[in-house]
């Protein structure tokens, strides 16, 4: 496949679509220092409020509604300022309008800050002033949406505004008693049910923060140095600058959360290097937008969404990074060989590496002698602290931040002894790629905020926000003392010269994270108006029963429609937005319809499920942003971009459903050997499943080896499958059997119990229950530990009572309840004994394919 269109970057429309994440106004003069000076003082809000100085100096502590009171504030008046209203508007001034708009917006927002105490003491009873306040409010929130974000949602929003006012005029099922004016406008603009509610609190709390953290990295020069290190360590291989893109995007991702900057950030140099080599436009475009839209679910900074996990599935931070990291990691490896294919069945080359030829014995040596030190100092590190912490009590923490600070300065003096990293030109050919070991050292500083990050939420436990807080601190102090102690080891030191350039960068990116964080501001605030109605008028109960209606009582039908319905969305949402509105709709019917058929889905699947789904809408045809901005760089076809991209990405849209049915990829209940193993084993499968889709493994496949190769993955992502089929997990036992059952199970085994009854409106359902074995030494004791009383009568058992707040109460029982049925744990043979037929017919794929290939060599010698 040629490209007809080849020229370069389109400067005007990659401006145009950067701009969607930071505004489109280039004003001047007075306006554009207060447009500065207003996004600086919102990054240093959020920065006071997330750290301990309030309750240190004991002022300036702010409630978490006035916190999302302010912070919304903020969006606002940055939304009205940084966006015209029009493409027609003027871009270097401000009109009359706009500037009352961004005003009373401004005032409407903090509405709830200034008349706090007066709110609080007349609940659901909103006064005049406090209905005006709230219907201009919603009004100009909607407008600022629309600016920021497109129509798209401000339309959605204003349906279930609609909705909620005109209940009873609407048909059939979808009818309710509807809710007063000054109702509605209370619960969406006074209360923190509505705009201010769980989506806006997460915005305000963790992903300011973590934005702000990744601007400043990007600021110091990280950016720069993940390319760079990524090139020198890949762009040498075949194809390597598209694998080049791969990690550096990856890379990048783990300090940026939007698809669209990560691909203006390193496509701008990666998409021309992989054109040279020999991708065509359409293809350098595709990889660079698969890499980017990866980088929001690599932890540990992944999409803003990912923040909402937290509260919405009511787990710690650390627990969504572990259940996301094999999925992701997997993932991008895939991409690699997805690239590597492509560069094979191109005949490529990669550009000519900078590093001396060492054999490959020396160089797995050393980098088994650099992954061994890694460990060991890691390990040291981990157990020193945890001995210097107790020893030293409350003077422990300023003794690590003192060792903190002089492995930073140790670190740069290293960094000194190597050239500095420039800035490359995208448009200057490349003939020599840059040495890894000089690349590496110089801008190991880089890494420590990251590692602080890290240590922080997954070793001392702390909150996601001040995590951020301290590694935002952190990456201050280096913005600032970088350069002049850079230029001090390097015997070139202007002292004042260059903390004045570290000031201005900090300054530039402190800017960048609030103009970043406007359109995520405006987006948590405008779904909360969509969850808002849904809790207001029941919706929610009818989506559920038209989805199960549509999908016929079918979890796979469901999890399809649920998909198909993310990336519908995407295609004007942005992944937030998309995912409060997805997740807040679908997934307790997921959950629920899973029940009903036999298979317990965790919430967590659930909602990363509907998170890779709306990631996957910044790729999709015809709307996705991060294809256009691909497109605008390689100067491709931006529909041909997103359809190719779409197709590399087919192994990020077929691992939510693999991990929904296999939660072991989650790393759900799963042991660190076992977890060792399913990573190993979903990577091979992965791998395979890849050469499956691109239809090229060691030769072009023919049409029954991808067939082959899809089994194989299926099997080895999904063993039990064929497992369940050859060895039932479970055998069938009478209900009234449902008390002796219970006393025979394992302390950590459990019934699975299928109940029939009526639901809470009356309506029949039938669910299937993970019952666990409670404390007690027979089936009865465990059964009143559980907080069960059964009854027979006429041949059934039903449910007397449950004990109120009993753990039966928590899994659903209720009175009257029939015991359909009840299956016990058998021991079954382990699942993963399927991998054997699985990797034996993988090798019969390999065995037709080599011998075609050497029949080939053979064909080609003779010729």
């Amino acid at each position: 496949m040629t490209d007809t269109k080849t020229s370069g970057p389109d400067q005007a429309k990659l401006d145009e679509l950067a701009a969607t994440d930071t505004g489109g106004r280039k004003l001047t003069g007075f306006p554009n220092r207060l447009l500065l000076g207003v996004a600086a003082a919102w990054s240093l809000f959020q920065l006071w409020i997330a750290s301990p100085l309030p309750f240190v100096f004991g002022f300036g502590v702010f409630s978490a509604t006035e916190a999302r009171s302010i912070h919304l504030a903020f969006a606002v008046f940055l939304a009205f300022m940084a966006y015209p209203a029009f493409k027609r508007s003027p871009r270097e001034r401000m009109p009359l309008p706009d500037w009352a708009m961004a005003l009373v917006g401004a005032f409407c927002a903090s509405y709830l800050y200034f008349f706090y105490d007066q709110l609080a003491q007349r609940p659901g009873a909103p006064i005049l002033q406090d209905v005006i306040v709230g219907v201009i409010g919603i009004v100009l929130l909607l407008e600022a949406c629309r600016r920021s974000l497109g129509p798209p949602l401000t339309i959605i929003a204003l349906i279930f505004l609609i909705y909620s006012l005109a209940g009873p005029y609407m048909p059939g099922i979808l009818a309710h008693r509807g809710v007063s004016f000054s109702g509605l406008v209370n619960h969406q603009w006074l209360t923190t049910q509505g705009v201010f509610g769980i989506a806006l609190g997460v915005s305000t709390s963790f992903v300011f923060l973590f934005v702000l953290f990744g601007a400043l990295l990007d600021k110091a020069g990280a950016g720069n140095y993940f390319i760079k290190v990524a090139f020198s360590l890949l762009g040498h291989y075949r194809g390597g600058p598209a694998k080049a893109a791969v990690v550096s995007s990856g890379l990048t991702g783990l300090i940026s959360g939007s698809s669209i900057a990560n691909t203006v950030t390193t496509g701008t140099f990666t998409i021309p290097m992989m054109k040279r080599v020999g991708f065509s436009a359409t293809k350098a475009g595709a990889v660079e937008v698969s890499s980017s839209v990866n980088g929001q679910i690599m932890p540990p900074v992944m999409g803003a969404a990912a923040f909402l996990m937290v509260e919405y599935v009511g787990i710690p931070y650390i627990e969504v990074i572990k259940h996301a990291f094999v999925p992701a990691v997997i993932s991008y490896i895939a991409l690699l060989y997805i690239v590597h294919l492509e560069a094979l069945k191109a005949g490529m080359q990669g550009l000519p590496s900078g590093n001396p030829q060492r054999p490959w014995l020396a160089k797995i040596f050393g980098f088994l002698t650099g992954l061994v030190g890694v460990m060991g100092l890691a390990a040291a590190v981990y157990y020193g602290i945890g001995w210097l912490k107790p020893a030293l009590g409350e003077s422990a923490t300023w003794v690590i931040g003192a060792g903190v600070i002089a492995v930073y300065v140790l670190l740069l003096k290293l960094g000194s002894n190597y050239p500095e990293l420039e800035v490359d030109d995208p448009n200057q050919e490349i003939t020599q790629l840059p040495r890894t070991k000089p690349t590496v050292m110089v801008g190991l500083h880089y890494l420590l905020p990251v590692i602080v990050l890290v240590w922080c939420l997954m070793v001392e436990r702390l909150s996601p926000g001040l995590s951020a807080f301290w590694a935002t601190a952190f990456m201050i102090f280096i913005i600032l003392t970088q350069r002049p102690l850079d230029a001090l080891f390097r015997g070139r030191s202007d002292f004042a010269g260059d903390l004045k350039r570290g000031a201005h960068d900090l300054w530039e990116g402190l800017i960048d994270g609030a103009r970043n964080m406007i359109g995520i501001g405006i987006a948590t605030a405008t779904a909360g108006i969509i969850v808002g109605a849904v809790a207001q008028t029941g919706v929610g109960l009818v989506l559920a029963d038209l989805v199960e209606t549509l999908s016929m009582g079918n979890l796979l039908l469901m999890l399809l429609l649920t998909g198909v319905l993310s990336l519908i969305l995407g295609m004007g949402l942005p992944t937030t937005a998309n995912y409060i509105v997805v997740s807040a709709l679908l997934a307790p019917v997921i959950v629920q319809l899973g029940e009903q058929n036999g298979l317990i889905v965790p919430l967590i699947a659930v909602h990363l499920f509907v998170f890779y789904f709306g990631i996957m809408a910044d790729v999709t045809p015809p709307v996705g942003l991060a294809s256009f901005a691909a497109a605008a760089i390689s100067g491709a076809d931006p529909i041909r971009t997103g359809f190719q991209a779409f197709y590399y990405s087919l192994r990020t849209a077929a691992l939510p459903f693999l991990f929904i049915f296999n939660t072991d990829l989650l790393l759900i209940n799963v042991d660190l050997w076992h977890g060792i193993v399913i990573f190993v084993v979903a990577t091979a499968a992965m791998l395979i499943f890849a050469a499956a889709t691109q239809g090229f493994m060691l030769v072009k496949s023919r049409w029954y080896e991808s067939a082959l190769l899809l089994l194989v993955a299926f099997t080895l992502f999904r063993p039990g499958f064929w497992m369940d089929m050859v060895d039932a997990p479970y055998r069938e036992v009478p209900p009234a059997q449902f008390e002796q059952a219970l006393g025979e199970i394992g302390p950590r085994d459990h019934l699975m119990v299928r109940v029939d009854g009526l639901d809470a409106y009356g309506a029949p359902t039938s669910f299937v229950v993970q019952v666990p074995a409670t404390e007690g030494a027979s089936g009865s004791e465990r059964l009143d530990s559980l907080g069960l009383h059964l009854m027979q009568e006429d041949g059934k058992v039903l449910v007397d009572t449950t004990d109120f707040g009993s753990q039966a109460d928590k899994l659903g029982f209720d009175f009257d309840q029939q015991i359909v049925s009840v299956r016990i744990p058998r021991d079954q043979l382990p699942k993963e004994l399927m991998w054997i037929p699985g990797l034996l017919l993988f090798a019969l794929v390999v065995l037709l394919q080599r011998r075609r290939r050497a029949a080939g060599k053979s064909r080609e010698a003779l010729a």
